[in-house]
């Protein structure tokens, strides 16, 4: 399985997190605390994780195509929740 990690700087994390992991739990399987977040996608998952100063975000899937599509689909819906600070800035790394 592939992964890839971004740490995004944001103070507002932990209310992103909350607000999509919400949206998307009328659909997934969504596990969610206070500060962290994981959501099963059919071919991925998304687990984040805020503190005060940064939102780290870890998506992994079954091949890098699924990944790399992935990526997007979760940086696009943070972007929307995110939107007085959007675009977020995010810095993908290999795992």
């Amino acid at each position: 399985m592939a992964f890839e990690t971004a740490l995004v700087p944001t103070e507002n994390g932990a209310k992103y997190l909350q607000q999509l992991c919400k949206h998307w739990s009328h659909k997934l399987d969504v596990q969610l605390s206070e500060n962290k977040g994981i959501v099963r996608f059919p071919a991925a998952v998304a687990t984040m994780t805020a503190d005060s100063g940064a939102l780290m975000v870890r998506v992994e899937a079954e091949d890098d195509e699924t990944l790399q599509r992935m990526r997007g689909v979760v940086a696009s819906h943070l972007d929307r929740f995110a939107f007085r600070e959007a675009p977020l800035p995010f810095e993908w790394q290999k795992g």
